[in-house]
């Protein structure tokens, strides 16, 4: 459908050389977006050009911080020059430190804030001015169920998630006026390598989720593609401002008692 369509427009994903990001890559290159990936390890990220291009995306890589200005302004300068203006920006790049917020360091809140937050404003910013002069462009901000939500031991996660849901709201109605929309995506809990250890029959983790969720199971990483390419595409030209939260529904309901059907 012609809506969807992103043939000719080119995406730059943080972070997306594994897991959810690279569902979301993949789901925005098989709508025909060429795809520009970041990342801060080179191994994962030569990996990570190997699969897209196996599967016959076009695709190129660029090691940077998002969180240093300066290098990431250099980097943006040379995908400009590469590649050419970004037409869809994936603020997917994150950090989480689980610990209790009484024992945490100060500076390892810092550093999820910047990561996770601090990084998408720069690299919104980055994008911006051409997005402007190119007469429209695509924001999407990888919020959480943390945007909404509190739980033990992730204070700077939900800080950062719950402030990037707000920077959305502020940045879309900012950009609006130039045909920029700006939304999120806040992915519920995933089946991916970091998740596996605990989704194991008897673990009361896992338990808690299956009961927790509507939909009873844990997400596949590619739930997230079609709400990529919704955010990214024309058929959302009206939409700014929102986070859509891909969760199986948790966010509907309070959960259920633990023997109820």
């Amino acid at each position: 459908m012609k809506l969807f369509d992103l043939k000719g427009k080119r995406a730059l994903v943080t972070g997306g050389t594994h897991g959810l990001g690279m569902a979301m890559a993949e789901g925005l290159a098989e709508a025909g977006a060429e795809l520009v990936i970041s990342s801060t390890t080179p191994e994962k990220l030569e990996k990570a050009l190997v699969h897209y291009k196996s599967k016959g995306y076009t695709a190129s890589g660029y090691i940077f911080d998002i969180t240093d200005e300066e290098e990431a302004a250099r980097k943006v300068k040379e995908i400009n020059t590469n590649q050419g203006t970004i037409d869809i920006l994936v603020n997917n790049a994150g950090i989480i430190k689980r610990e209790l917020a009484i024992d945490m360091k100060v500076s390892d809140f810092r550093r999820v804030i910047d990561v996770d937050l601090v990084g998408a404003f720069i690299m919104s910013q980055l994008v911006v001015k051409d997005m402007i002069e190119n007469g429209g462009g695509k924001i999407i901000n990888i919020c959480s169920m943390m945007s909404e939500l509190g739980r033990n031991s992730v204070s700077a996660y939900a800080a950062a998630k719950g402030g990037l849901k707000m920077l959305t709201q502020n940045l879309a109605t900012e950009w609006a006026k130039y045909n920029i929309q700006v939304n999120g995506i806040g992915p519920g809990y995933f089946a991916t390598t970091q998740t596996a250890p605990i989704r194991v029959d008897g673990n009361p983790f896992n338990d808690f989720i299956i009961n927790r969720t509507p939909a009873a199971r844990w997400g596949d990483p590619e739930d997230l593609a079609g709400t990529a390419v919704f955010l990214a595409s024309q058929a959302s030209k009206f939409v700014n401002g929102q986070v859509i939260y891909v969760d199986g529904g948790i966010l509907a309901t309070i959960g259920k008692p633990l023997n109820e059907n």
